[in-house]
C-alpha cells in the first residue's frame, strides 16, 4: 500500500510515517497541498492521503476530485479537536485521525479506509486449480486476461498474480474502463500536458506512465470505445504512449491484465471490440467460476465477511448457525461474491444475538440453486419450516419490511448507507456491493422525483 503524508503536525509526521512503514505500507511525504499535488500529478502514485487538518482539506479534495485522482483522504489533527474533524469530515475526509499517533489504530485507518480488500478467501477444488494456473504465469510478463462474471473476484486476482509476480515491490494501478467517459479515459490512461484541454491546469500523467515498473490493470476492458482500442493496441505493441497534448511518445514498462464479464469473443465476431487487440490481450486467459460453481467457498467467504462487518461496525463476531450457512449455500448468487458480500453485511446489521441465524439472511431474487431447488418434494419441507418462517416474518416486520414495496426499501437501503458514509459516492456503493454507475443511475432518478439526495459530506456516521 501507498501511503502519502501531507504536512509537518510538529513532528508526530516522522512517529506516523514510521508506523505505517511497519505495517508494510510504503509511505511519501509533502509538506504543503501543492506538493501532494504535483507529485500525484507526476505518476507518484498513492493509495492514501493522511493530510494535516490545518492545511486546507477542501482544496485538497476538490483538486483530486475537479482531476479526476481517485483517493481516500483522511485528517490528522493532534489531539482531539472536535471541530476541526467536523469540518474536515465535511470537506470530503474519508475518517479522522487524533495524533499523537497511536499504533493500532492506525493499522486499522490503513486497513478499513483504503478498503483492502484483497484477502483470496477460498476453499473450494474450483478456485484451487485457478490460483494454480495464476501462480504459474504469475512471474512471466505475459499479458493476462481474467474473465468471469461481475462479483467473481476478478480485481483480486489480478493482485493476487500481481503479489506473485517479479513487479511485486512495483506499483499496482488500476482503472475501470466502464466508470470513467470516453472523453476523460484516453486522459486517465495515457496522461496529458498542460493546456491540452479546457481544465487541463497542469501536466498530469497517466496510469501507463504511473504502473511503470509495475502491473497495470485494465477493469472491464470491454467497455473501451473503438477509437481508444486503437491507441491501446499501439501502446501495448509499442510500449509506449502519447500523452494527449504531448509532442513526443513516451516509453513505459508494465505488466498488462485486463478483465471482463462479457464474452469478448462475441463482440470481436459482432464488430464492437477490435479483433487484433483481443489476441494481443489473450496471450494468457483465467476463466473464474461463478460462485454457485463454487459451493463450498460459500461458507468460507460468508464466515470472513461476516468477522470484516461486525469489527468494521464496532459488534462482536457473529458466527453464522448451520440453519444460516445451509440457507445461502441454496441460493443462486447472481451477483456473486460481491453479493454474498452485501448479504453479509445486512446479516450482520439485522441480527440481534451473538450469532447470525437464517431470519437475518436476506436474498435478493429469491431463487436458490442446489438440493433446495433440485427437490421435487418441497412440500414436507414446508411443514418443518413454518416457525423458521414466522419469525423471519417478525423480524421483518419489526425492521419495517412487511407492507412496502421492494422498490421502496432498496430506495431507503441505498439512502441510509448514502447518510452513513457522509455522501461519499463510492464508499456507499462498495457497501451496497453495486456498481458507482448503478448508483448515480439510482439517486438520479430519486432526485428527480423529487427525493432529496444527501450530498458530499452531509449525513452521519451510524453508530451500532
Amino acid at each position: 500500500m501507498r501511503l502519502l503524508i501531507v504536512g509537518t503536525l510538529l513532528g508526530y509526521i516522522t512517529e506516523a510515517g514510521r508506523i505505517a512503514l511497519d505495517r508494510g505500507a510504503k509511505v511519501a511525504h509533502a509538506e504543503t497541498i501543492d506538493q501532494a499535488l504535483h507529485a500525484l500529478r507526476n505518476g507518484k502514485g498513492a493509495d492514501l492521503v493522511m493530510v494535516d487538518v490545518k492545511l486546507d482539506v477542501a482544496k485538497l479534495v476538490e483538486a483530486l476530485k475537479s482531476e479526476r485522482i481517485a483517493l481516500p483522504v483522511v485528517a490528522c489533527g493532534i489531539g482531539t479537536d472536535t471541530q476541526a474533524a467536523v469540518r474536515a469530515i465535511r470537506a470530503g475526509a474519508k475518517e479522522y485521525l487524533p495524533l499523537p499517533p497511536d499504533a493500532q489504530l492506525i493499522a486499522a485507518v490503513l486497513e478499513a479506509v483504503s478498503e483492502e480488500t484483497h484477502a483470496l478467501v477460498f476453499r473450494d477444488p474450483a478456485m484451487k486449480t485457478v490460483l494454480k494456473l495464476a501462480d504459474q504465469i504469475a512471474p512471466a510478463d505475459a499479458t493476462v486476461l481474467i474473465t468471469g462474471e461481475s462479483g467473481t473476484g476478478k480485481e483480486v486476482v489480478a493482485r493476487w498474480i500481481h503479489r506473485k509476480s517479479r513487479r511485486a515491490n512495483g506499483a499496482f494501478v488500476a482503472i475501470n474502463c466502464a466508470a470513467i467517459p470516453e472523453t476523460l479515459l484516453e486522459s486517465e490512461l495515457f496522461g496529458h500536458e498542460k493546456g491540452a484541454f479546457t481544465g487541463a491546469v497542469a501536466r498530469r500523467l497517466g496510469k501507463f506512465e504511473e504502473a511503470t515498473g509495475g502491473t497495470l490493470l485494465l477493469d472491464e476492458i470491454s467497455e473501451i470505445a473503438p477509437r481508444l482500442q486503437a491507441k491501446l493496441l499501439r501502446a501495448i505493441q509499442e510500449r509506449e504512449i502519447d500523452r494527449i497534448g504531448g509532442n513526443s511518445p513516451v516509453k513505459v514498462d508494465v505488466r498488462l491484465i485486463a478483465t471482463s464479464n462479457r464474452d469478448l469473443e462475441a463482440a470481436v465476431r459482432g464488430g464492437e471490440f477490435r479483433e487484433d487487440l483481443y489476441y494481443r490481450l489473450n496471450v494468457m486467459q483465467i476463466a473464474l467460476p461463478p460462485l454457485r460453481q463454487r459451493p463450498d467457498d460459500i461458507p468460507a467467504l460468508a464466515e470472513h465477511f461476516a468477522r470484516k462487518y461486525s469489527a468494521s461496525n464496532g459488534v462482536g463476531y457473529k458466527a453464522l448457525t448451520d440453519n444460516a450457512v445451509n440457507k445461502l449455500k441454496t441460493h443462486a448468487w447472481r451477483g456473486n461474491v460481491r453479493e454474498l458480500e452485501n448479504t453479509m453485511h445486512r446479516a450482520v446489521l439485522l441480527s440481534p444475538a451473538d450469532t447470525i441465524e437464517p431470519e437475518a439472511i436476506l436474498l435478493q431474487g429469491g431463487q436458490t440453486s442446489g438440493p433446495l431447488a433440485a427437490s421435487p418434494t418441497a412440500a414436507p419441507a414446508q411443514v418443518t419450516t413454518n416457525a423458521s418462517d414466522a419469525k423471519n416474518t417478525e423480524t421483518l416486520a419489526a425492521a419495517g419490511y412487511i407492507g412496502r414495496t421492494v422498490a421502496e426499501v432498496e430506495r431507503d437501503l441505498i439512502l441510509g448507507t448514502l447518510t452513513h458514509t457522509l455522501g461519499n459516492r463510492t464508499h456507499a456503493a462498495n457497501i451496497l456491493g453495486i456498481s458507482i454507475r448503478t448508483l448515480r443511475n439510482k439517486l438520479k432518478e430519486y432526485s428527480e422525483s423529487g427525493i432529496k439526495v444527501p450530498m458530499p459530506g452531509e449525513g452521519e456516521r451510524a453508530s451500532v
